[in-house]
């Protein structure tokens, strides 16, 4: 089979099995498969696979086809520029949290102290530490599975002074941060079995379920985090995006002062921070 006939019926199947995306999805898992990029199946799509790419390509299309994720079938995912490792074992970064980042970024001063809450893949705190200097960083996160590729990306991504610990949230944690930031669950319980097939059944509902009004993670990392937090110290979480109005509320009540609800580019509450108090 050739590579432009494997595209042309790898994106047919995709578009039957209602995926929105059937040929990038396929583009992208053919480059996967093969190692090429799509300018070469452009100049070279008379040329045929190998048997062993054919039957790969075939079964990574059927998955997909499954509503398996591409991220999970490629098992990378591009986040603020840089490729990260992911696995089903934790939340798919998505191109929502990079606005988390970028807020951040702003705020965030070269060789401050940075803490990451509920790391997942890590991507939240080695973009951060990708982008500033000298930074020292401490993700956490219940998962060991989580912890184990959150320092995959760290030592694939070259990231220096980055430490990743075991810890029900604070429980593990010693001293205090300039920043910390956090990109919590906060899917309300009765929620989560509305979900796309995609996110409810295969990627893990630690990383998803925020309790019964989704709020439970920001209850506890605003109580817990002022003893972690520097002086002037700063917080900042993502949120739905409906969940704003009830977050303020949260740190009003904690004593956070300057707390602030930004909206993305999409015109969404994204974002909440604020300053200790």
């Amino acid at each position: 089979m050739t590579y432009s006939e494997a595209l042309r019926k790898s994106t047919e199947y995709l578009k039957e099995a209602d995926d929105k995306d059937a040929a990038t999805d396929a583009s992208l898992l053919l480059m996967h498969v093969t190692g090429k990029d799509r300018t070469f199946f452009l100049a070279h799509g008379d040329e045929e696979l190998t048997e062993r790419e054919e039957t790969l390509y075939q079964l990574l299309t059927e998955k997909r086809g499954g509503h398996v994720p591409l991220q999970h079938l490629t098992g990378t995912m591009n986040f603020m520029g840089l490729d990260f490792n992911v696995s089903e074992n934790v939340l798919i970064p998505r191109i929502d949290t990079e606005f988390l980042v970028e807020e951040a970024m702003t705020f965030v001063e070269d060789g401050a102290r940075v803490l990451d809450v509920c790391t997942g893949s890590g991507c939240i705190l080695l973009s951060l530490m990708r982008y500033k200097n000298d930074i020292e960083g401490v993700g956490v996160d219940i998962s060991d599975d989580a912890l184990a590729l959150s320092e995959k990306n760290a030592e694939e991504l070259e990231v220096q002074n980055v430490r990743f610990i075991k810890s029900d949230l604070f429980e593990n944690v010693e001293g205090k941060f300039d920043y910390i930031l956090s990109n919590p669950p906060y899917i309300r319980t009765s929620d989560i079995d509305g979900l796309m097939e995609e996110v409810r059944l295969h990627e893990p509902h630690l990383a998803l379920d925020g309790g019964e009004d989704g709020l439970d993670f920001y209850r506890r990392i605003a109580h817990e985090a002022k003893d972690y937090l520097e002086s002037e110290g700063r917080l900042f979480f993502e949120i739905g995006f409906d969940e704003g109005d009830a977050l303020r509320q949260i740190l009003t009540e904690e004593g956070y002062k300057d707390i602030e609800v930004v909206k993305d580019y999409s015109g969404n509450e994204r974002v909440v921070r604020c300053l200790k108090g």
